[in-house]
């Protein structure tokens, strides 16, 4: 608790600028499926995304495209759910992949690389409502934040493979050997904040690398990030 106590202080130091300025990583989430033909490639920018300093780029394969003859063996409904409340909150009637989301707002076709570099520098130059600090120890995760503003945000871990390849037999892209980066394997929200005091948090986050995310509720923008590995 003393640890944590002096992480909080150390954070409201350094709120009057710097804090809340240009220093946070811009989430991109690609939703993806091995059974489809369009993906590859948005697939392999992935891993240029992966290897930025100033980027957070995860994999949400989707189960929808399972019928077409190829089971996506990272698939999960609980992506393709995200994938179709994104478009709920962004006023959109479907959902297609290739498709990133960066920073939970902007949504744009992951094979098109001049408009997901517009995106992130965007994203790299806008003023986020939430600082964060996180740190993890073995497996569990400290969190201090504070918020420009009141709000509904949501606290959410995010575990993920590095990296996962897969010889795809059927479907689409049937003879295909594919390495995937960042594939997401589970996330959950793990506390809910109002934003009007100080948020402290330790949870246990198990093995293997997790992101910190706090969003906004109702799949709303992305105002603070961390990957811990």
């Amino acid at each position: 608790m003393k640890k944590l106590s002096i992480l909080i202080a150390t954070l409201w130091i350094g709120l009057s600028g710097i804090v809340y300025a240009q220093s946070q990583p811009v989430v991109i989430e690609l939703f993806t499926s091995q059974g489809c033909s369009s993906c590859p490639p948005a697939d392999a920018l992935m891993h240029k995304l992966a290897a930025r300093s100033d980027v957070i780029a995860l994999s949400m394969h989707v189960d929808y495209w399972d019928y077409i003859g190829w089971k996506d063996e990272f698939g999960r409904p609980e992506n393709a759910a995200r994938q179709r409340s994104y478009a709920a909150a962004g006023g959109r009637r479907s959902v297609y992949t290739p498709q990133m989301v960066i920073a939970g707002e902007d949504s744009v076709v992951g094979t098109h690389p001049m408009d997901v570099a517009d995106l992130i520098a965007k994203h790299s130059r806008s003023q986020k409502d939430v600082a964060m600090k996180a740190v993890r120890t073995g497996e569990k995760i400290t969190i201090a934040a504070t918020a420009r503003r009141p709000a509904k945000y949501e606290v959410k871990f995010v575990s993920y493979a590095n990296k996962r390849t897969s010889a795809i037999k059927r479907g689409e892209n049937a003879g295909r050997t594919i390495t995937y980066v960042n594939v997401v394997l589970d996330y959950k929200t793990v506390k809910k904040w109002d934003g009007r005091a100080p948020l402290s948090l330790a949870a246990n986050a198990g093995k293997g690398p997790i992101v910190v995310l706090i969003q906004r509720a109702g799949h709303g923008p992305i105002e603070a990030a961390a990957a811990l590995n």
